[in-house]
């Protein structure tokens, strides 16, 4: 497809290398100049220097014949301006990145009104995140497919949980648990396992179940399934804003700690159930005279990764709450997981990922759609959700007769209100929905999981 995107900061580039390796003919537009001479010469793209929301520069970018056009500058209104722009000029789907606060409630109505197919909030999403997380801290990430019936969570295998030499076929009778481990971080590299694969301490698993399952699997492993009451967070930006509107409405008591007065008077005003201290979040003395030892979780959400990351190094020396630490930048994730940070949020990469799984999605209209799209594991491992509308090679067969492709696993099938993870003598029937996980990139269709 043609793709025209506006915007080459660190998601534009992600995007425009994400999306050129997966065949599409991407063009991208910025006012920066050696942005635009970066991406053009890094990727596979063509790369335009000019203003995004002038028809001349759209209409050298190709914008009337394009297929996707997508907006991710920094600002909300020139990327809501570049999609109404795109919108006349051609017959695309529009694509708009908005991160303020005060458009929250109407994202709706400007969708509506602009003609705009999608709106990605990536503050908002990354809050979501992080409150499915502190409800369940025993996890260090949690992924959600089915309407948020059937979650693929990880956790850190230790001594604690007695898992170690356990081959993974052994689990649901030894532990009369209903789950599916679908991959395993091991000395660096990344696993799809067989039922003989054997688990060792210091693996980080990854599993797939409903949300009741996971919670009777965590408990019998003896990791953390009350949701936490308390929660301490550092920076008062607008993850913070979503995260405490989330916690307050489930009763969890928050404290934010912004050190400008002016954004503090903002946050008081529109979360007047938190309590708002105009303080440095990293002067070390007042955190831990302020609670940060009995605090149940510590999440630091200031705007420097490095200040974030020495944040939660601190917290994990005097806290044994649930941690979790916002990064922004995309390049260091593997250095990162070394460290143990407890859960690391990336916004970007939840912008990157929904776009991918929205143009995944266009290109099979009449097939079998993706609706969920995950990259998971530092972005090694995608798992995907299929709705099956049409019979195909993947269907009407016995799972133990199909020739899925390597490093792939079938994980789970939604039919109605049925969740089954499959055996060998199930079968794929129009109207499923279809979860895989998988080493490969770029999957679009259901038939691509089976053997050519």
């Amino acid at each position: 497809m043609k793709i025209v995107l506006v915007g080459g900061g660190k998601v534009g580039a992600a995007l425009a290398r994400q999306l050129s390796e997966e065949g599409h003919n991407v063009t991208v537009v910025d006012t920066n100049k050696a942005r635009v001479e970066h991406i053009g010469e890094s990727y596979d793209v063509m790369s335009i220097l000019g203003n995004g929301s002038s028809i001349t520069t759209l209409s050298e970018a190709g914008v009337e014949d394009a297929d996707v056009f997508i907006a991710v500058t920094g600002s909300d209104e020139l990327n809501l301006l570049c999609c109404m722009f795109a919108k006349k000029a051609g017959h695309c789907h529009a694509i708009a990145r908005v991160r303020n606060p005060s458009y929250s409630h109407e994202l709706d109505f400007i969708k509506k009104q602009i003609g705009i197919s999608a709106i990605i909030n990536p503050e908002m999403a990354a809050a979501k995140e992080i409150s499915h997380l502190l409800r369940f801290p025993g996890a260090s990430k949690i992924d959600t497919f089915a309407g948020g019936r059937v979650r693929l969570i990880k956790f850190a295998l230790t001594e604690q949980q007695g898992l170690d030499g356990v081959a993974i076929h052994e689990i649901p009778t030894r532990l009369k648990s209903d789950i599916l481990v679908c991959a395993v971080e091991r000395n660096g590299g990344v696993i799809i396992p067989n039922g003989n694969f054997v688990l060792q301490n210091g693996d980080q698993v990854t599993f797939l179940a409903t949300q009741e399952k996971a919670h009777e699997f965590f408990q019998r492993i003896h990791l953390p399934v009350r949701p936490v009451r308390n929660a301490l967070i550092v920076g008062g930006g607008a993850i913070a804003y979503y995260l405490s509107q989330e916690l307050l409405e489930n009763h969890v008591r928050v404290r934010i700690v912004e050190r400008d007065p002016a954004r503090c008077n903002e946050l008081a005003e529109s979360l007047p159930g938190a309590q708002i201290l105009n303080e440095d979040g990293s002067n070390r003395e007042f955190l831990l005279s302020d609670g940060l030892e009995s605090t149940e979780a510590f999440v630091a959400l200031t705007n420097i990764d490095e200040e974030n990351v020495l944040l939660t190094l601190f917290a994990k020396k005097h806290s044994q709450g649930k941690l979790v630490t916002k990064i922004n930048r995309l390049e260091f994730d593997d250095i990162l997981a070394g460290l143990d940070l407890g859960s690391i949020v990336y916004p970007k990469y939840m912008t990157c990922d929904y776009i991918v799984q929205y143009v995944r999605a266009l290109q099979n209209e009449a097939g079998n759609n993706i609706k969920t799209l995950y990259r998971i594991l530092d972005d090694r491992v995608e798992a995907l959700e299929f709705t099956v509308h049409e019979e195909s090679k993947a269907t009407g067969v016995p799972l133990s007769q199909l020739h899925l492709k390597k490093n792939l696993l079938l994980c789970c099938i939604t039919r109605g209100n049925e969740i089954r993870i499959p055996r060998g003598g199930d079968q794929i029937q129009v109207g499923d929905n279809v979860i895989v996980v998988t080493l490969e990139h770029g999957l679009h269709d259901l038939r691509d999981i089976v053997e050519d």
